[in-house]
Order: C-alpha cells, then sequence, then structure tokens
C-alpha cells in the first residue's frame, strides 16, 4: 500500500512484477482520449487488474460490469503477446477511471501514481490527451472531426532524454501552450525528480468523445513504445465501441446523481 497526503492510498489487491513497464495515465481528457487509450490496451491485451486508488473525494459510486463490482479507479497490468521468435513482450501498466477526480485531490492524485511508478521500477509514464481544435461545421454527428490520418499528434516530454529518444524523432514538440490536470502535475513532478514522463497530445473535439484522436495516439505508442506491436486493424472500430461505453457509463451516473440528489446533472466527464 502507498499513501500520500489528503488520504489517496494505492492498494495492490495482485502482486505483479512490473519493472521496466510503460506506465498510462487514463484518467478523463479533453474528447475522453485519456480513457478511450488506457480501455483498449486494457480490452486488448486482457490486462488483469492488480490494484485500486481509494480517496474520499472519489466518486461514492460501484461499476458493475459482468455482475462484478469496480473501483471508480483501478489499475490494471498485462503485456502483447510474444514475438514469433518466443522473445519477451513489453510490461503496460494503465490506471484508469471513468470519472474526472476533483481539482483538490488532483495533485495528491498524480503524486501516488508517480510515487507508485518509481517504487515499482516502471520505466517512463505516458498521459495521453487532446487537443483542442474547432470542430467542422460543415460535417455532422460523427464525422465532424479530421480523418483519422489527419489528426496531427503533438509531444512533451518531462527530461530532455525523453524529449531526444521520444519526441523529436518522432511527432511535432508541443513548445508553446498549458498542460491542465493530472497530466500537467505528471510532467512537472517527473522534471523535478528527473523521471520520464511523456505526454502525448492529439487534436481533438472538445464537446464529444473523439475515437479518432484516441485512435491516433494508440498508434503512436505502438509505433515508437512498444517493441511487439499490437494489431492496428480493428484500431478504429474498437475505440468507437469502447467511447460508446464510456459514454454510456457517464450517462448513467449523471442520472442517478440527479434524481438521488436532486442537484444539477454533474458536467460530463469529458469537458
Amino acid at each position: 500500500m502507498t499513501m500520500v497526503p489528503d488520504q489517496v492510498k494505492i492498494y495492490e489487491i495482485k502482486r505483479v512484477d512490473v519493472e521496466g513497464a510503460i506506465v498510462i495515465d487514463g484518467f478523463p481528457s479533453v474528447g475522453l482520449v485519456s480513457s478511450i487509450v488506457a480501455n483498449y490496451l486494457i480490452d486488448t491485451l486482457e490486462m488483469e487488474q492488480i490494484g485500486i486508488v481509494e480517496s474520499p473525494a472519489f466518486p461514492t459510486v460501484s461499476l458493475i460490469r459482468n455482475g462484478n463490482p469496480q473501483h471508480p479507479v483501478r489499475i490494471y497490468a498485462g503485456h502483447p503477446p510474444a514475438d514469433r521468435m518466443g522473445r519477451g513482450a513489453d510490461k503496460i501498466v494503465a490506471f484508469v477511471s471513468e470519472f474526472h477526480p476533483a481539482p483538490a485531490v488532483i495533485h495528491p492524485l498524480a503524486t501516488a501514481i508517480l510515487d507508485w511508478t518509481q517504487e515499482q521500477r516502471c520505466s517512463l509514464l505516458v498521459s495521453p490527451e487532446g487537443l483542442v481544435v474547432e470542430a467542422d461545421p460543415h460535417r455532422a454527428g460523427k464525422g465532424r472531426g479530421p480523418r483519422l490520418n489527419d489528426v496531427k499528434v503533438y509531444g512533451v516530454a518531462s527530461t530532455r532524454k525523453a524529449r531526444e529518444l521520444y519526441i523529436e524523432p518522432n511527432m511535432i514538440p508541443f513548445a508553446e501552450g498549458v498542460i491542465t490536470g493530472i497530466a500537467g502535475v505528471l510532467l512537472n513532478e517527473g522534471r523535478r525528480r528527473g523521471f520520464d514522463v511523456l505526454t502525448f497530445l492529439a487534436e481533438a473535439q472538445a464537446d464529444y468523445p473523439d475515437a479518432r484522436a484516441a485512435a491516433k495516439v494508440i498508434e503512436t505508442i505502438n509505433a515508437i513504445l512498444l517493441r511487439t506491436p499490437l494489431d492496428a486493424v480493428p484500431l478504429y472500430a474498437e475505440a468507437e465501441r469502447i467511447e460508446q461505453q464510456l459514454l454510456s457509463i457517464q450517462r448513467h451516473a449523471a442520472d442517478r446523481t440527479t434524481k438521488e440528489s436532486g442537484a444539477p446533472t454533474p458536467q460530463p466527464m469529458y469537458r
């Protein structure tokens, strides 16, 4: 168990060797990019749950899937299958949630994640994010955003080594701007500690989940971080399926909260 101020705790429910793993921050972001990316990896790699993150500031809900209660913030671990030569594959860890953390808990939560990542001797931490672009008024429905091949991905790293190794050779460096929330804290803490944190920002729509942006980030992770590549053929269809699943969870939680408390409907988790 890892503990930090403000009562954020990480409980390991299964001991797994994740030394050298790539850790994915799967908390909701613009266009639900982070959540779709994390859930895609969890589903595709059949990752197993190894822990939960707990705090009194988290939503008082239980997500029920296949008859099993799920904590609002969970940790999964897994890896792609070994290649044809039988060589081992990358280890991947994902912190995932369907809900935005309250502002007061963002800093201690990000600190807890980075503390755990370093304690487990993981290799680096990746925060997928959406970068707001304007919707195309001439398109309707899901076609409003750019086509998958037109989505640009920008990158920023917490250390010079990571910037030169991963960002500059592979994507447009994110040179000027503001990155908020968990990703922003992770970048700042990573720089202070000298630990490699990467943020991949894909152009995304701000007002609805964007499977295209998430698919582009998954392509980027696949291309530059994984020694054993994932099958990219079902990528977009699966990202869209996860998008709809997350929307359904959000709407159900919002309706439930409104009925029970009489309060206004909470803000969507993708804003």
